[in-house]
């Protein structure tokens, strides 16, 4: 009986790396998108694309992240207006986080996302 070996070669596609990093910005656009857009190509091209469960993964947990800040930041405005700072750290890190590791992907670097809690590992 012969056995055949069905590993299927990954292809490296760095454009879509930093396409998946900047479809975040979709949020500040439609208000939802920045986590739809890249949890759907980073599940449909995870086995496909070098690299990809690695930046989909982080640009997921930096997501949910973010939606754990503004929950926490929302309900902390009435207390001595800290929410204020949560949300604008919330803020601050959406705007610069996925433009920052979109060049981290261009030039094949790993993704670090700041002030990311592992969801998903």
């Amino acid at each position: 009986m012969e056995i055949v070996n069905h590993a299927i070669a990954k292809r490296e596609d760095k454009q879509l790396l930093v396409i998946t990093h900047l479809s975040q910005y979709l949020d500040y656009v439609t208000g939802f998108g920045g986590l739809i857009a890249p949890l759907i190509i980073w599940l449909t091209t995870k086995d496909k694309v070098h690299e990809m469960d690695v930046h989909g993964k982080a640009v997921i947990n930096f997501q949910l992240s973010l939606i754990a800040y503004l929950i926490i930041g929302i309900p902390s405005i009435l207390l001595l207006g800290l929410g204020f700072l949560i949300i604008g750290f919330a803020i601050v890190l959406g705007l610069i986080m996925p433009a920052v590791n979109a060049i981290k992907a261009s030039n094949g670097e790993a993704p670090s996302y700041f002030g990311t809690f592992r969801f998903i590992s």
